[in-house]
């Protein structure tokens, strides 16, 4: 599986979810068993590799932004959803955290940011066609800090400062 494989079966889940990450994260189960084992793993590669390029301070600082605070529990799950959100969010959202003020449409607590299950749909994929638990991918997990300068969290003036479209429109100011 390609890098626009992977991100046509996310784009397509979403799609069908009609943002809900709960269904969304239901239908790449579903679509990752119709796959064979080495494609859910190659699957699982794509979407652990971009989980891990994501660990970054501004990502989390934007996410602090989102919810008006952001513990790592929280920072986690909203990097599976932010894959979920599909190439063009991802992307921009990695190269600009404060290009998610454009790039989103909504933004809601209770339904958005939630993608802890998303993160898992290629474990649960791969355990309903093999059996067995997923194995280890050969991605190395970010150690320590996040990438990038890092931004005290709880301060609101240093996320407005930092993220000012993202602050105007989603912040708690």
């Amino acid at each position: 599986m390609d890098e626009t494989e992977f991100w046509k079966i996310v784009d397509a889940a979403r799609e069908d979810a009609e943002g809900d990450a709960e269904e969304q994260a239901d239908l790449l189960v579903e679509r990752l068993t119709r796959l064979d084992p080495d494609s859910v793993l190659d699957y699982a590669r794509h979407f652990e590799a971009r989980y891990n390029r994501a660990y970054l301070w501004d990502l989390w600082g934007a996410a602090a932004v989102l919810f008006d605070g952001a513990g790592e529990e929280v920072f986690d799950s909203f990097r599976c959803w932010l894959i979920g959100q599909g190439r063009e969010v991802y992307e921009g959202a990695v190269h600009d955290p404060d290009s998610l003020a454009e790039l989103l449409d909504d933004f809601d607590v209770e339904i958005d940011g939630d993608g802890e299950e998303i993160g898992f749909a290629a474990d649960e994929a791969y355990e309903a066609l093999t059996g067995a638990e997923t194995p280890d991918l050969g991605i190395p997990m970010p150690g320590g800090e996040p990438l990038g300068t890092p931004i005290d969290l709880t301060d609101d003036e240093a996320l407005a400062a930092r993220f000012p479209r993202l602050w105007e429109r989603f912040g708690a100011g």
